[in-house]
């Protein structure tokens, strides 16, 4: 099973790039982040694309995410679901073969740093409490924190910047320690270099001076799974890049 997730800054300026992705990749679920779209705003053909059962949770011009489900997956359009702390359109959650996905987007805390912690202290909960139930769950999205400084350039870390401040990344922890693998960064353990979020100047992208806040975080059984995590740096022009994991089931 192959779940990607992108922000894709702008659903309606990048549709054909979406169209063209999933033909080529044919990914399992897809979960996408900040659509800046209504339903009734994107076309025919995006709006539900061939072979797919598709969820829009978008109010406009701001925030708003996706999930999409190849129906090979499911015979019957899946449930689509939205927790009580969802707010602004930026959270929806599946079951898909008794896994709980979730696209999310985190605010960006720029404008309204409180904002950001309550919802990152609700995620926190709600993950947890559904780790101790035993529920399979995948977290997909841009959250908006930066882990650790592995996961910035060095010429992008600002100690008590928004994005790396030590309260962000002490519930970002609490997520981790609620039940939930960073895929990514347990494929690759090491590696310095593997962002996916670009300032849009200074050629920040081509020279990979950014930042890595997308993440797929996977319950534990499910992440020991996992046959590939990596960033698809190359992919579409918003100013982030997807994430694509593949779990292989016995």
């Amino acid at each position: 099973m192959r779940i990607v997730t992108w922000n894709v800054n702008g659903i309606r300026a990048r549709n054909a790039q979406v169209i063209d992705w999933i033909a080529r990749d044919r990914p399992d679920v897809v979960c996408l982040q900040e659509i800046k779209a209504k339903p009734d705003q994107l076309p025919p053909l995006l709006f539900e694309p061939e072979g797919y059962w598709c969820h829009w949770h978008g109010a406009g011009g701001y925030s708003g995410v996706a999930i999409f489900v190849n129906k090979d997956l499911s015979a019957d359009p899946p449930v689509f679901e939205h927790p009580p702390f969802d707010f602004e359109t930026r959270l929806a959650t599946v079951v898909v073969n008794g896994m709980l996905i979730a696209s999310t987007y985190v605010p960006n805390g720029g404008k309204d740093l409180p904002a950001k912690m309550q919802f990152l202290e609700a995620l926190c909960a709600w993950s947890s409490a559904l780790a101790a139930s035993g529920q399979p769950l995948v977290v997909c999205g841009d959250l908006n924190v930066a882990h650790t400084d592995q996961d910035l350039h060095p010429k992008e870390r600002k100690p008590g910047a928004i994005g790396q401040r030590p309260d962000e990344r002490a519930l970002f922890d609490r997520l981790l320690g609620g039940g939930l693998v960073d895929v990514l960064r347990a494929f690759h353990p090491t590696r310095d270099d593997l962002f996916s979020w670009w300032a849009p100047w200074r050629n920040l992208r081509q020279r990979n001076i950014g930042w890595r806040i997308d993440y797929v975080l996977a319950s534990q059984g499910l992440a020991s799974l996992a046959t590939r995590a990596d960033v698809q740096a190359e992919v579409g022009t918003s100013d982030h890049a997807p994430v694509v994991v593949d779990l292989t089931f016995p």
